[in-house]
């Protein structure tokens, strides 16, 4: 038995929601590894092609699974007293999502072509803050996103224990207020 090309077997169509759930699903269950766009057509009970109808390649499925776990990390920075704080806030925002899906993180690092839409957006948005406070933004920029990275990342360690998940976190806090202290004295 064959199926219409595109279409689940049950005949409704797949919603782009539904892939990027799916997507997200696989990522966490597999450690990232599992993630193929025949893993995921087979998830959701479609052929492969269905899926680049609604998103493209690999890359596509990335960038638009990263606009969707990192869109909060953006929202509501204007409002702050000053840049510190809105990099503080945005940085933190980042870290949380990277602890939560980690396995995006690793994905994006090893699919260049994914870095676009709000990954890009955040990059640009410290850029462009950083600028108005130090002379070297580029610096200051890996050194952050560096430090977000690998904080959120050892997040997986402990897993399961919300203790000390809140232990981390609270270093990661600690950590980058030292940075952005720092940061501060030298511009």
């Amino acid at each position: 038995m064959t199926r219409p090309r595109g279409r689940p077997t049950n005949g409704k169509g797949v919603a782009r929601d539904d892939i990027l759930n799916a997507a997200l699903g696989l990522m966490g269950e597999s450690g990232g590894q599992g993630l193929t766009m025949r893993a995921l057509a087979a998830r959701l009970g479609v052929t492969p092609m269905s899926l680049y109808h609604h998103i493209g390649d690999l890359a596509g499925l990335l960038r638009a699974l990263s606009d969707r776990v990192y869109a909060e990390t953006l929202a509501g920075l204007d409002g702050l007293p000053d840049h510190q704080a809105e990099i503080r806030t945005l940085l933190t925002r980042y870290h949380r999502a990277v602890g939560h899906h980690p396995q995006l993180t690793l994905a994006i690092f090893a699919t260049p072509e994914a870095f676009a839409g709000v990954t890009r957006q955040i990059t640009d948005r410290l850029m462009a803050l950083l600028a108005k406070i130090t002379t070297d933004p580029l610096l200051w920029r890996d050194i952050l996103i560096d430090h977000a990275h690998g904080s959120g990342l050892a997040l997986v360690s402990v897993r399961g224990e919300p203790l000390q998940v809140q232990a981390l976190q609270k270093q990661y806090q600690q950590a980058l207020d030292r940075l952005l202290n720092t940061l501060s004295a030298s511009a």
